[in-house]
């Protein structure tokens, strides 16, 4: 047993040993040394690199990947900060921008460790980017290898399906691209992600199952059916994050190693772990090549 974590409940390991090398491949990283945007309740506390470690030593992660969380704004020295003390070897970053930003500070965001830009707009009232942004930033970014993260809603990716297609660069998309639990494989924009991910365009993380989701955490597990379709079609697209420090459940904070454990369950085979935790992360964020 180890000691609990900020925002994760629970202390127990995952029921499986994670391989060398495996990337916890989306988490958010607050810090009240750097100022913040709207509500100051939106920074959480104890949601530091420090707090993080603890989580990393519990679950066997050994490389991370932050996001910009909305309460920074554009501002991602919070990021470059948690890349700089996680080590550049073991951190990547996806940052927040506006398409003004000039290219000093783009050339300084990937040398930091920098490798996509994410839009979260699934939630209007809190957005700090727009759907408006999303065709010339990829502009600005494409010479660099970058990525394009995109937390929406499904039905904002059907609604916006023309411009998602168009995008000549990788796509990630957050959390099962948020597909409603009662519909899954049935939504339309299961057929829009899916054929993104076999053309070798996308990637999707399997990350966060319990957003939307109308069951207790005990009852059905309505993510299943998604990722063995993934699993079976698309292996090579498919990413795992534990989304710390949960910034969407304010009342209880899910258990890590619980999640995990529910990875292994829709990944059975071991191989098929590795390649999620370890080999696809590595070829998306540009980590050396996973110990064998």
């Amino acid at each position: 047993m180890t000691l609990p974590v900020p925002h994760s409940s629970g202390t127990q390991p995952p029921s499986f040993v994670l391989p060398a090398d495996a990337c916890d491949a989306h988490i958010h990283i607050y810090d009240t040394r750097f100022p913040s945007i709207g509500d100051p309740a939106r920074v959480l506390s104890q949601a530091t690199v420090a707090d993080y470690r603890g989580l990393q030593q519990r679950l066997g992660c050994s490389r991370t990947v932050i996001v910009t969380p909305t309460v920074y704004g554009t501002d991602n020295r919070v990021t470059l900060d948690a890349i700089a003390q996680l080590g550049p070897q073991r951190a990547r970053g996806v940052a927040v921008l506006h398409p003004d930003v000039d290219d000093a500070t783009l050339a300084r965001l990937h040398e930091g460790g920098v490798r996509g830009i994410r839009f979260t707009l699934f939630d209007p009232a809190t957005a700090v980017t727009g759907f408006d942004m999303v065709a010339p930033l990829a502009a600005r970014i494409a010479p660099l290898g970058w990525h394009v993260q995109l937390h929406w809603r499904a039905d904002q990716i059907v609604a916006h399906q023309a411009l998602v297609e168009s995008l000549a660069l990788p796509i990630v998309f957050d959390h099962f691209a948020r597909l409603p639990h009662d519909a899954g494989v049935a939504h339309p924009a299961f057929g829009i992600v899916t054929r993104l991910l076999a053309a070798g365009r996308a990637w999707v993380k399997l990350s966060a199952p319990y957003l939307d989701d109308p069951v207790p955490a005990h009852g059905p597990d309505s993510r299943q059916a998604i990722a063995a379709e993934w699993a079976a079609r698309v292996p090579q697209r498919l990413l795992w994050g534990s989304d710390w420090p949960h910034p969407t459940e304010t009342t209880t904070k899910p258990d890590d190693a619980a999640l995990l454990d529910r990875l292994a369950r829709w990944l059975p085979d071991a191989a098929l772990r590795r390649q999620v935790l370890v080999d696809n992360p590595a070829a998306l964020y540009g980590f050396e090549p996973a110990a064998s």
